[in-house]
């Protein structure tokens, strides 16, 4: 069973967590707010297990009773992770683009269980993955269960980007706050993990404070194209434009795509295309911005930030499920036209 001594670096929301759970003044809604892969989702499962419990000692879950035991197993009836691959579950008509978590998703997923009696007693647990993707409907319709759950309920909402929550869910909720995690910290657990230390150097770089992404990146092969895109990205400032970068995006993409179809040959090669440039448009932005933050010049924030924002729009066109071809063209005129005009 995962417990409290797996979350590293998470000090400060961790003591505030345990210590609601032994004065028993846990609120039934919470907001993990904080950077991709920086224990959120660790936290909110240790919580779970305590919360769920039979026989908890303290803070700390007995590991032993029922509820631990097809917790563990991962078959927990009270225990519901809400993600936005329900999206297309529930869309009747197929034609979902999976951009928000509507309504549609959030009443049975969420609204409805919470209403009804736990299977096993306990109690009952809901943790939303990407919670800034529930649309104001949706963030709407769950205000009800989040003032008055249907007996003893935990919601925990998972979020990088807590201020698209609505105010009206925020105040019924309690913020909990995760940091980036310290570089020293990530390299020494990926060395701890045996990972070599130029790669591990090279994934603490790209990760930017994220263990989950590091050890993601690592696994799935992107560390080093992540290093050739940066190179790139960097060529490009310099007013010498890369040969082909939309193709070299199309080309990393699709070696991302294949990684992921050797691993689960049922797996959509479409969309872990799309996954993977996903990935990479983060790597460009997130360098994009370390450079603003050791840059002066108005002219060159300006070209930074108009960089940064033709990405945002090339992911919201892959995210709508736009030809990749056409965004990612669009995406490359963009960022040079910028360069060109700083010039």
């Amino acid at each position: 069973m995962t417990s409290w001594s797996d979350i590293f670096g998470q000090e400060e929301a961790v003591a505030s967590l345990r210590q609601a759970l032994l004065a028993d003044r846990l609120p039934h809604g919470l907001i993990f707010a904080g950077p991709v892969g920086v224990g959120k989702a660790t936290t909110a499962r240790v919580l779970s297990q305590v919360f769920l419990c039979e026989k908890p000692k303290g803070d700390i879950a007995c590991g032993k009773c029922e509820s631990c035991r097809v917790f563990a197993a991962g078959a927990h009836p009270d225990f519901h992770v809400i993600t936005k691959e329900l999206i297309r579950y529930h869309d009747k008509t197929g034609k979902s683009k999976g951009i928000d978590l509507s309504i549609n998703v959030i009443r049975p997923e969420l609204i409805e269980p919470a209403s009804r009696k736990a299977a096993m007693g306990r109690g009952k647990v809901f943790i939303v993955e990407q919670a800034e993707l529930m649309n104001p409907a949706a963030q709407n319709a769950l205000l009800k269960t989040l003032e008055e759950p249907g007996g003893r309920t935990l919601i925990v909402l998972l979020t990088d980007q807590p201020g698209i929550l609505l105010p009206t869910v925020r105040s019924r909720t309690r913020l909990v706050r995760f940091a980036a995690l310290d570089a020293a910290l990530v390299a020494r657990e990926l060395a701890r993990r045996g990972v070599a230390k130029e790669t591990a150097a090279a994934a603490v770089e790209l990760a930017h404070g994220s263990l989950g992404l590091a050890l993601k990146w690592i696994e799935d092969g992107v560390v080093e194209p992540g290093q050739a895109l940066i190179a790139q990205i960097d060529q490009l400032l310099s007013a010498h434009p890369p040969g082909d970068l939309p193709g070299w995006f199309r080309k990393s993409a699709d070696e991302y795509a294949a990684r992921q179809l050797d691993r689960d040959p049922l797996s959509s090669k479409e969309q872990a295309t799309r996954e993977g440039l996903g990935i990479y448009l983060m790597i460009a932005a997130e360098h994009l911005r370390g450079l603003m933050s050791s840059a002066d010049d108005p002219a060159t924030l300006e070209t930074l930030c108009d960089m940064i924002e033709a990405i945002v729009q090339a992911e919201t066109y892959l995210d709508a499920n736009v030809n990749v071809a056409l965004a990612l063209q669009q995406l490359a005129v963009k960022m040079e036209a910028e360069v060109i005009k700083s010039e």
